[in-house]
């Protein structure tokens, strides 16, 4: 079976790559920006380049494809610098996405997984009321919007040529070489830093990146999949505070944590102006990976104390400062 995985060397799409190639020696596609975008010591069968904003895909660049497995996208970003965020997320987000789609219908690929957003969902639940993949979207921001109009757009195509489309939405995803804001986190618990978050009583899904590639490869070939959205996590949720106290133990540094009411530090982000981020670390976001584990027999392989350590373990090796 010959897998094509955009976005090769993007956070998931390596992973995907690596563990891919593990299991099946060959058979494996690049789909890269640039041809030198790949690290060197992983071995292709060949590799599909272009620009995803730009890019014009063809059916004969896709020739002998059975599964796409579409990791590359605009992600979402905290210090927005375009001039019209929603049209820079749906140059590539949706556009993009389509056009791969479109060129892989014509070429007979067989199935195409889309790694979309817990976004489409919403921003926030209320505790101990998760998202289900059924649920009604709400996205609150150009990036979730983008995802799921690509969405939609997917599930059309896939209606009027037969492409087995298969959606899943992740929440925040950490792993070796997590960057943004978890990158943050481990900086301030690795420093000692004292952090106003010992009194979060919030619940909020993460997924492992061994996790969710784990997820991605099982869709590949799962007769259940086909035509389906699937939420992912690691099946065990976290408060701020609980997250923090584990990662610090992972780091081998105890979590200094003040317990400041979750009430005073809204206050206070409004205050700043950082309101989404004070609703991030004191909300909750729960998804209900029941119908994943149902329909696909699927369980995540890694507990959450074990991909915080090997988190970690990198973080340590390749970026502690």
């Amino acid at each position: 079976m010959r897998v094509l995985v955009t976005g090769a060397n993007g956070f998931v799409g390596e992973r995907v790559l690596q563990k891919l190639l593990g299991m099946q020696g060959g058979g494996v596609v690049a789909g890269l920006r640039r041809y030198g975008d790949l690290n060197d010591a992983i071995v292709c069968e060949r590799r599909v380049l272009g620009d995803l904003a730009t890019a014009s895909f063809s059916a004969a660049q896709l020739n002998g494809i059975d599964v796409v497995v579409h990791a590359a996208a605009r992600v979402h970003v905290m210090q927005e610098a375009a001039h019209d965020p929603l049209g820079a997320f749906r140059a590539v987000n949706v556009a993009a996405a389509l056009r791969l789609a479109e060129a892989a219908a014509a070429a007979g690929v067989r199935r195409f997984i889309f790694i979309s957003s817990i976004k489409v969902n919403g921003e926030a639940t209320l505790l101990g009321a998760p998202y289900t993949a059924e649920a009604q979207p709400a996205p609150a921001d150009p990036y979730g919007i983008s995802k799921l109009e690509a969405e939609s757009g997917l599930r059309a195509l896939a209606a009027e040529t037969g492409l087995e489309v298969v959606i899943i939405r992740p929440p925040l995803v950490y792993g070796p070489g997590v960057k943004a804001n978890f990158l943050s986190m481990m900086r301030w618990l690795y420093k000692g830093v004292p952090l106003p978050f010992g009194a979060i009583h919030n619940r909020r899904s993460l997924v492992a990146l061994d996790n969710l590639v784990d997820l991605l490869v099982t869709c590949i070939d799962h007769p259940g999949a086909a035509n389906q959205t699937f939420l992912v996590s690691d099946g065990e949720d976290l408060s701020t505070s609980e997250l923090l106290r584990r990662t610090g133990f992972a780091l081998g540094r105890p979590a200094r944590l003040l317990p400041i009411p979750s009430r005073l530090l809204g206050v206070g982000a409004a205050m700043l102006g950082k309101t989404a981020l004070a609703q991030r670390l004191c909300g909750s976001l729960q998804v209900d990976i029941g119908k994943t584990r149902e329909l696909l027999n699927w369980s995540p392989p890694v507990g959450v104390d074990e991909a915080l350590r090997k988190t970690a373990e990198h973080f340590l090796e390749h970026q502690a400062k």
